[in-house]
């Protein structure tokens, strides 16, 4: 069994994503985005790599408020279903909190269903807490007016 290379991913990082297996984005890696994504230094990508393929993401902003000391939120996490049940989204989710640390974030926080049982035991390993909420989405790519 090869060895799984868990790291964080630089501003220079587009060119890992050319070989990523199925199942890890929602989609085909779009480079004018991924560039868009890496000249952001508040934008973070780990990933999980398996014989030059990337078998894993995690993906997280961190982010500050006039208010509030910085926070990480932790956009998404996927690993391939070819490389489920081996500890990879725990690495890289240790990853990103030990990143959230080294930028002074005070805290992390991720959202997830509340059918989706695996990311919940996760999170939870992790010394996650649950705080359930009401998540309003709103399609910005659609006429909308509010009131």
């Amino acid at each position: 069994m090869s060895t799984i290379d868990v790291r964080l991913l630089g501003p220079n990082g587009l060119a890992v994503l050319d070989r990523v297996a199925e199942g890890v984005f929602d989609g085909p890696v779009d480079p004018r985005w991924a560039r868009r994504f890496f000249a952001d230094a508040r934008h973070h990508l780990v990933v999980a790599i398996d014989d030059g393929v990337v078998v894993g993401m995690a993906s997280a902003v961190d982010y500050v408020h006039p208010d509030k000391a910085p926070q990480l939120f932790v956009n998404e996490l996927a690993v391939a279903p070819t490389h489920w049940r081996r500890g990879i989204a725990a690495r890289m989710l240790g990853e990103l909190l030990a990143l959230g640390r080294t930028l002074g974030c005070t805290e992390a926080w991720v959202g997830t269903e509340e059918s989706n049982a695996p990311a919940r035991r996760l999170y939870e390993s992790g010394g996650g807490v649950a705080e359930p909420f009401i998540l309003y989405a709103f399609r910005l790519d659609a006429h909308q007016e509010l009131g």
